[in-house]
């Protein structure tokens, strides 16, 4: 498969973690801020395959994981109203709220709807003219120019039984976040592509000049991912912090001025919670005011009083801050598992736990086969 095969190619991801052994000298933990490079690098085996001198952490790179338990629940209440038709991405059904997940909104009767774009919510909400039909707007940069596109429109057209619940959060302040923690272990961040193929990256230039740690842009499949590696350590090796592109096929320093333009339009940027990690300054977007008509937590201001309960045992945050691996977790593998989740990262594809899970990491210890990598579809 033309631009894709040859980048699983196991030849060249030898070559290249060849040259990682080569290069690096003493020990550096890298994160990979992307919960889709999480299980790619877990799925060739990439994290057994690199020197021992290397250790890969897992970030907040997974918007599902880290929409926080409060808007969950908020979710569930709405979704609960007869009066409303309630739409959102598949992976968001399954996170466990204070008490139950969407999906079990769902089965009680509450009119749940997956789809795969919020402008498929407009065509419903003008099917459906005595509902309400609200959106889950969950995500990163990513996701943020459909999702402010959908708002837009609705504007437009004049569509008022339209809203959207907003868990929308950036990336460069978590990164700011994780670096001024006490607890913070990361030398180096393999930064997430598809977001930078929205926005860029000299966002992260500020940050390397307040912390001197390597960020690469790297992409999803095995060569992506060791090309990442290997320019990040040659950057620790070489005592430099700069901003690296390892993904020119799909990035550009710029990004995309025209989703930008609309995320701009529709959403300003807002301190928003974190779910395990806690508030964030400036991370995230709310709706502006010329918007505020299609905030469902405005349309449904009954939702602003409702108390969350999360699980003692799930340490979901540790996990996303690269403080700990998913088999450290007490209940991994046991009380919590994708069929009985404590928190959302074993429920989401994008979920280190589920990842974890899912390519049977129970442990520190596991040997992996190279020729793998060359196997994986």
């Amino acid at each position: 498969m033309k631009y894709l095969d040859e980048y699983r190619d196991e030849d060249l991801t030898k070559k290249l973690l060849d040259e990682i052994a080569a290069t690096v000298t003493q020990s550096w933990v890298l994160m990979e801020v992307c919960g889709g490079q999480t299980h790619s690098i877990l799925k060739s085996g990439l994290d057994k395959l690199l020197p021992d001198e290397i250790e890969l952490v897992h970030g907040p790179g997974c918007p599902v994981c880290v929409t926080p338990l409060e808007l969950i629940d908020k979710a569930v209440a709405i979704a609960a109203r007869s009066d409303v038709i309630f739409t959102s991405y598949g992976d968001m059904l399954r996170v466990p709220g204070s008490a139950k997940d969407l999906f079990s909104v769902k089965a009680e009767g509450g009119d749940v709807r997956i789809l795969y774009s919020p402008l498929d919510a407009l065509k419903i909400a003008q099917e459906n003219p005595d509902k309400t039909v609200v959106f889950f707007g969950v995500g990163f940069e990513t996701t943020a120019p459909a999702n402010a596109m959908a708002v837009a429109h609705a504007k437009t057209l004049g569509i008022e039984n339209f809203a959207m619940l907003v868990s929308h959060v950036t990336v460069p302040p978590a990164l700011v976040g994780l670096m001024s923690s006490p607890d913070v272990r990361v030398d180096g961040f393999l930064a997430p592509g598809h977001v930078c193929s929205i926005m860029g990256y000299w966002e992260y230039e500020a940050l390397v000049e307040t912390y001197p740690v390597p960020i690469v842009v790297t992409g999803f499949e095995p060569v992506d991912v060791a090309r990442g590696v290997l320019m990040a350590v040659k950057q620790l090796e070489d005592g430099r912090a700069e901003v690296e592109n390892a993904y020119a096929r799909a990035v550009n320093r710029e990004g995309n001025p025209q989703a930008q333009q609309i995320v701009s339009q529709v959403f300003e940027p807002v301190d928003r919670a974190w779910r395990g990690i806690g508030q964030i300054p400036q991370s995230g977007y709310k709706l502006r005011d010329d918007y505020a008509l299609y905030d469902a937590e405005t349309r449904f201001p009954d939702v602003q009083a409702i108390n969350t309960q999360e699980s003692e045992v799930c340490i979901s945050g540790q996990i996303m801050q690269g403080i700990k691996k998913p088999f450290e977790c007490p209940a991994f593998g046991t009380d919590c598992t994708p069929q009985t989740p404590l928190g959302a990262t074993m429920v989401s594809s994008e979920g280190a736990c589920a990842a974890y899970y899912r390519y049977g990491r129970f442990e520190a210890s596991q040997s992996i086969n190279l020729s793998d990598i060359g196997s994986e579809a």
